[in-house]
């Protein structure tokens, strides 16, 4: 969602009521809550117009939902367990309502990177590995960071080798993390971290610690390395998206963030943005580009990682294609 869509569901958020309101955050992530509320916050005056605009829009959208099941979740598995039998059925539903079943890791989301890393650092690599790879990719790089480069590696390599998670893995856990996972020994196997995994985490933690991740990985398994290598996607790597995916991306992407990402970007790949660009549109980046100063490494990075946040969710929504290692995948 763009920033106008954010401020759209804030001012119709604004117009519910705290009661109501309070009910609808109940059923979003964190980071929507936070974003939110952060919205919400700065809103200090709407125009009439632009209420009244938000409204209606909502009004059209809302009269063309209908709910046709109260408990969709409950729905799926009966349905399933009726047409395929129990033992089929559920080796479906650990995928198809994954994370409905670890609802006591879902505080975890909730906490700061740092607190996390805290609440980690003096447990096994392998069991940390488990408890991270539920939880979102930028969520695990930031965790990751907070660590020794050698205790970070050892969990990345645990990631990417992970095949499942065994309520048995988290039963030790459980005893330190009692409130947070007080469901952990009720978990059932699920289909988390892996190579995918372990490159999308990679991607999100920066050049500066992805090299030293990568070499301590090779070390001890190239062929592991490699898979994880081509399971990567750089911002570099835009280069490989065509015109059509290209022209997508830079209807999502504000023109300060731009301008910030490119400033790191390699000139083959400036001149392929530029192309995609209007006459006007691109001059005007050309100009921003030259006229801005040293930029910090980091400010660059973090432009990066959230233009590479927009690309996945295209790719989700199909209007991006990318080929990555020697076959075409899907990011």
């Amino acid at each position: 969602m763009d920033d106008k869509g954010v401020e759209d569901a804030a001012i119709l958020l604004m117009t519910l009521g705290e009661e109501e309101a309070s009910e609808v955050f109940k059923h979003l992530a964190p980071k929507e809550v936070q974003k939110l509320g952060e919205t919400i916050a700065k809103l200090k005056v709407v125009p009439r117009t632009r209420v009244e605009d938000v409204l209606e829009r909502f009004e059209k959208v809302a009269g063309t939902q209908s709910m046709l099941v109260s408990d969709t979740d409950e729905y799926v598995r009966q349905v399933l367990r009726k047409a395929l039998g129990e033992d089929k059925a559920n080796l479906l539903l650990d995928r198809i309502l994954q994370g409905s079943d670890v609802s006591s890791i879902e505080s975890l989301k909730w906490m700061d990177p740092v607190s996390v890393a805290e609440l980690l650092r003096n447990e096994h690599p392998q069991i940390v590995a488990a408890i991270l790879s539920h939880l979102e990719f930028d969520q695990v790089a930031d965790v990751l960071k907070q660590w020794t480069e050698r205790h970070r590696n050892e969990v990345l390599i645990r990631i990417a080798t992970l095949d499942g998670v065994q309520p048995t893995a988290l039963k030790d856990l459980n005893e330190v993390m009692s409130q947070i996972l007080s469901g952990g020994d009720r978990m059932k196997r699920s289909s988390l971290g892996g190579v995918k995994s372990a490159a999308e985490i990679i991607n999100m933690m920066g050049s500066s610690v992805e090299a030293s991740a990568l070499d301590y990985i090779r070390e001890l398994d190239s062929e592991l390395a490699q898979k994880i290598m081509d399971n990567m996607f750089t911002f570099d790597d835009l280069e490989k998206v065509d015109d059509k995916g290209i022209q997508s991306l830079l209807k999502e992407v504000q023109s300060e963030s731009l301008v910030l990402a490119l400033k790191g970007a390699r000139p083959d790949l400036r001149v392929k943005i530029f192309r995609n660009m209007s006459t006007r549109a691109a001059e005007t980046l050309r100009e921003d580009l030259e006229s801005r100063g040293p930029v910090r490494l980091s400010e660059v990075e973090a432009e990066q990682k959230e233009m590479l946040k927009i690309v996945r969710r295209l790719v989700d929504e199909g209007q991006i294609v990318l080929a990555t290692g020697g076959d075409d995948q899907f990011l």
